[in-house]
């Protein structure tokens, strides 16, 4: 009988210690995961402006909507864009994807950091239909950058409304 004691003694030390050891584990796994989660949120709650450009631009939006337009109105509208690096920012070329859109910048300007300047994107609106044109943004001679504009462009009558002749006897 001593001796089936004392074999179950040692076990059930053994079995108390793995499972001691079992919850450490778990607990110092538990403790890495969970720091490692918490330093992914400070990462994207810092800076989200400098972050989500990924470079030194920062751009307001990098999309417009003229929504519906009448055909052969051009239409316009600015893009705003802003040195968000430590260094300075130099755009180097703005170019469309066709000739019917026509970008305009301070070209030859340093962009200080923190400072603002803006892209003039400018869209004539010759041909009916919905429309989606790509501007590339070139800056520091090798990064780019993508705006978009779109719209829809509706066909103007050809002819002006016929005159109502019952106005005038109304003015009467």
């Amino acid at each position: 009988m001593k001796k089936i004691n004392l074999l179950f003694v040692p076990l059930a030390h053994y079995l108390i210690i793995v499972t001691s050891m079992k919850q450490f584990l778990f607990l110092f796994t538990f403790l890495l995961f969970s720091l490692f989660l918490f330093s992914q949120q400070q990462i994207k709650s810092n800076d989200s402006a400098s972050l989500n450009s990924g470079s030194l631009l920062f751009l307001k939006e990098e999309s417009f909507d003229f929504g519906k337009i009448p055909q052969g109105k051009p239409v316009s509208h600015i893009f705003e864009i802003q040195n968000t690096g430590k260094s300075s920012l130099k755009l180097d070329n703005v170019q469309a994807s066709c000739g019917c859109t026509t970008p305009e910048w301070e070209r030859n300007k340093e962009i200080l950091s923190g400072e603002k300047s803006v892209i003039k994107v400018g869209y004539n609106a010759a041909s009916e239909g919905p429309f989606t044109k790509n501007i590339t943004i070139t800056y520091n001679e090798t990064q780019n950058k993508l705006i978009t504009i779109k719209g829809e462009v509706w066909k103007t009558p050809s002819s002006s409304a016929p005159s109502n002749e019952g106005l005038n006897e109304l003015k009467d």
